[in-house]
């Protein structure tokens, strides 16, 4: 998953979102296993880079899916093992995420958005946004690259899981 540290280089990218990385509310995900193979830092910012160079081919709000993308898992808890009387993970960690972020900076509308709907699909919250929707569906797939990540290198090696 190397190719993923571009981001690292990417100053229009780090001019959105270096304000965010620097918080120590942010940094915290690097505790949290994520899908198995990631952290959850890890999978924030991959979602997060991911969508905001879409936005950056589509001519999108960059700004918010760089910092929705990276807001959108703020929450600080095994999904695996903690359980809610109030819905279940896909429906209630949307929502801690965008009580986080909320204490940690001003968000814009689409911003909102992007973390609280990023589980469409696996909730009924359909998105305001296109902007929603590409982070949703680019979570999805971030998810299922870091799950398959170690399978792919057993099955065809380290050249052709990056």
């Amino acid at each position: 998953m190397e190719k993923y540290r571009q981001w690292e280089d990417d100053q229009a990218y780090r001019a959105l979102v270096d304000d965010l990385l620097a918080e120590p509310a942010v940094q915290k995900l690097a505790n949290y296993t994520q899908h198995h193979h990631s952290n959850r830092l890890e999978h924030s910012i991959r979602v997060s880079y991911t969508s905001y160079l879409i936005g950056v081919k589509m001519g999108l709000n960059v700004r918010a899916l760089a910092r929705g993308g990276l807001l959108h898992d703020l929450f600080y808890y095994d999904w695996r093992t903690t359980k809610f009387d109030s819905g279940t993970h896909a429906y209630v960690h949307p929502r801690i995420a965008l009580h986080n972020a909320e204490h940690l900076t001003e968000l814009s509308p689409m911003e909102r958005d992007i973390i609280v709907k990023h589980m469409w699909g696996a909730t009924l919250a359909f998105p305001r946004y296109r902007e929603s929707y590409i982070v949703s569906l680019v979570d999805d797939y971030a998810a299922m690259a870091e799950f398959m990540h170690p399978w792919r290198i057993k099955i065809f090696g380290q050249h052709f899981a990056s």
